[in-house]
């Protein structure tokens, strides 16, 4: 409950903060409209609290860690100031080692820093038939990269709808409109306190 009591962030006037939303079908939006995707439903509720940003939707379904670093540097341009980095879900799902999964992890957070565009680092839980010694393995990659690396993090992308039928499509693994909804309202005071520590915009 602290971090909603956070101080919505200001940007100065006539200015607009440029966020990319870098994941995977999660991020894209599958099978739903545009309009109803995370980037698109996110930016909606930031600019309802007088924030000014264009969140720049480049999730790719299907998209794994290693994929998304291979794509990093055309899918997030230059003048993006902040990520949201949503990535890794499919690496469970297939059951990739977790040690790559991590490597590719930190691999893109330090081009990111290389190229100065600050990361907050939306954390993955694995799915628990994969055994605990996977899931041991897999869970902890975030909340260590993000103390390592001094991101925001915001532990569990998919806090509040993970396995309720309502919430997700047939498939079990994809929010509903209306599951997008509940991810945005339950992660959006993390991405105002994100926001509030990206550099003043000029």
């Amino acid at each position: 409950m602290a971090l909603a009591q956070t101080a919505i962030p200001s940007v100065p006037a006539g200015k607009t903060l440029k966020l990319v939303a870098f994941g995977d079908s999660l991020s894209a939006g599958y099978n739903l409209p545009g309009s109803a995707a995370f980037p698109a439903v996110l930016e909606q509720a930031l600019r309802q609290n007088h924030i000014a940003v264009e969140i720049v939707n480049a999730g790719v379904s299907g998209d794994t860690t290693q994929g998304g670093l291979e794509r990093l540097d055309w899918s997030v341009p230059d003048g993006t100031d902040g990520v949201i980095l949503e990535l890794g879900a499919n690496d469970a799902l297939r059951g990739v080692d977790p040690s790559q999964t991590r490597q590719a992890l930190e691999a893109m957070i330090t081009r990111f820093k290389e190229r100065k565009i600050p990361v907050m680092l939306a954390g993955m839980f694995a799915p628990r038939n994969l055994g605990t010694d996977y899931a041991k393995r897999f869970d902890v990659i975030y909340p260590e990269l993000a103390e390592k690396h001094g991101l925001v993090l915001y532990p569990f992308f998919l806090e509040g709808i993970a396995g309720d039928r309502a919430l997700n499509q047939a498939d079990g693994l994809h929010p509903t409109a209306d599951g997008v909804k509940v991810i945005v309202r339950n992660i959006l005071p993390t991405v105002e306190r994100f926001i509030a520590t990206l550099p003043a915009k000029s």
